[in-house]
């Protein structure tokens, strides 16, 4: 007979729940938004929806060093613009990985400062390490491969591709093709990199390569630095920052770069009718790919528009807008087994062997320092 008795009053409790509206018995009462400056996904900041409606509120996003040239991003800021009703406002638009990360604390608490970040795997990391970086997960966060996110989800890498050599074939007679070649007299006064690897990842990355093509490794970057001062001392070098007007003016007719880059400047030089015959090789003696980590200021000024960008940078539409410009991806995998990715986009990426591999964030960071501490003696300009 207790058994009926129990279930009675449980009934009864319910009842008595319901009719103080409390909540229905045996359901957990949902959990209340949370403010989108400390919502740790779309979900508890009350859904996608809620998100959109309180960025929407906000007006405005504020970004840094978003070039409309690099890896979509004018495409990427048009789309969200236009999706969502909000203006996308970009500070220095040429500007360097570490100088996202110094606009951080020199606008911390100021309506400028940047709401979200895009910066080397390496910046993320160091951002994170300091603090600076609010722990968020977009809808798409388990797709990320493992070693491409922060376990704590404060950056995600969102886009990458291979270090490569561009070269003007219009005034170089023989275009390099790996690290190698660049040491040829022939090229004395033609190679650049895409800024100093002290302040800019591209840069960085190409001394990465470097050191690989010349008995380096993951673990020791040295001999890339000692590759740069040898092409430094030989003429080859130049302490030029390669960019589209550098090489239309043939300031800087061979550039260390990403490959997504060289690519959309070869696409972007045949659209203007411009006489720069852009080629682009990947080096298959210093092959080096690194991805690009997207992160939410934890002081960001528009917490709900930092947060939305997010989602749609690593929604299908933002990620085949990466890949349409010659950056693969972050769930590019994912997206091709779930039928999202832009097959015709996919086609047009250079073919590269084998699978590639990163260096751990110990590694990087010991590399960085190397490369902080011995660069600018190393390869003054």
């Amino acid at each position: 007979m207790s058994a009926p008795r129990i279930r009675t009053a449980s009934v009864a409790a319910c009842l008595a729940l319901a009719a103080g509206a409390l909540g229905a018995c045996g359901d957990e009462p949902a959990p209340a938004p949370r403010a989108p400056a400390v919502a740790t996904s779309a979900a508890d900041a009350g859904g996608t929806a809620a998100l959109a409606a309180a960025a929407k509120k906000e007006g405005t996003l504020n970004t840094i060093a978003l070039p409309r040239d690099w890896a979509g991003y004018g495409a990427l800021i048009d789309g969200f613009e236009k999706k969502y009703g909000i203006k996308v406002l970009v500070e220095d638009p040429e500007g360097t990985s570490q100088g996202e990360i110094n606009a951080l604390k020199e606008h911390r608490g100021a309506g400028r400062a940047p709401d979200v970040i895009d910066v080397g795997r390496s910046f993320a990391q160091s951002a994170a390490r300091e603090g600076l970086l609010a722990p968020y997960k977009v809808a798409a966060y388990d797709a990320i491969p493992r070693e491409q996110k922060d376990p704590r989800a404060r950056w995600s890498n969102n886009y990458g591709g291979y270090i490569s050599i561009g070269c003007d074939a219009h005034r170089v007679k023989t275009c390099p093709s790996t690290f190698a070649d660049l040491r040829r007299p022939e090229y004395k006064g033609q190679v650049a990199l895409n800024g100093d690897p002290t302040r800019s990842e591209s840069a960085f990355a190409g001394v990465y390569g470097a050191a690989l093509a010349n008995g380096g490794s993951f673990d020791d970057i040295q001999p890339g630095i000692d590759f740069f001062a040898e092409l430094g001392k030989s003429g080859n070098f130049i302490p030029v920052e390669s960019s589209p007007a550098t090489i239309t003016k043939g300031r800087t007719p061979i550039s260390i770069d990403w490959d997504f880059l060289n690519l959309g400047y070869a696409e972007e030089f045949r659209e203007q009718g411009s006489d720069v015959d852009w080629r682009t090789a990947i080096p298959f003696d210093g092959s080096f790919a690194e991805y690009y980590a997207s992160g939410v200021n934890k002081d960001a000024p528009h917490p709900a528009a930092a947060r939305l960008w997010q989602e749609y940078a690593f929604s299908p539409e933002g990620q085949n807008i990466r890949l349409a410009a010659y950056a693969r991806p972050v769930l590019m995998e994912a997206m091709e087994k779930d039928g999202t990715l832009d097959k015709m986009a996919a086609e047009k990426l250079p073919t590269v062997e084998g699978t590639p591999t990163f260096p751990t964030e110990a590694q990087t960071e010991k590399a960085r320092e190397t490369v902080n501490r011995g660069w600018a003696e190393a390869v003054p300009g």
